[in-house]
């Protein structure tokens, strides 16, 4: 392989030392900030994680599964209510159970989208939040 610094070896090896000595300075220096970035970057992390405005997993589960079933009882207490009135024993029922199991979708996608659309506590540091102006606040949104 040829020498990277272009020289071939032409400088009788003075400067060799002084190179070596400037590479591994540089080195040292160079795995001390990428240890004070990974260790900033974890911090983050685990601080992003545990943030008190995100909801987990089960929390959003649970809110979902509440949307879909208050929907459909809805609906099927209508039908009923309908039914008892009118007379029409099985169909009010039917058909209130069909409109409350397509209100309960509605609210479980109009849900997802609401927390889609909050801003996330654990974002990694290169990520940039593209509705926030170049200060940080919203004045960049164009909604």
């Amino acid at each position: 392989m040829g020498d990277p610094t272009g020289r071939n070896g032409d400088d009788d090896g003075k400067s060799g030392s002084g190179d070596e000595a400037d590479l591994s300075a540089r080195l040292k220096r160079l795995e001390s900030r990428l240890g004070e970035a990974s260790s900033r970057r974890d911090t983050q992390a685990r601080a992003g994680s545990r943030g008190s405005s995100d909801m987990s997993g089960l929390g959003k589960a649970l809110r979902f599964s509440a949307e879909f079933i208050a929907g459909i009882v809805a609906g099927f207490g209508v039908g009923w209510a309908i039914d008892s009135v009118v007379g029409t024993s099985p169909w009010g029922m039917i058909v209130g159970l069909l409109l409350g199991f397509g209100a309960g979708m509605l609210n479980i996608m109009r849900a997802a989208g609401e927390l889609n659309r909050r801003p996330r506590s654990g974002t990694s540091p290169g990520d940039t939040d593209r509705r926030s102006g170049p200060d940080g606040d919203s004045s960049g949104d164009a909604r």
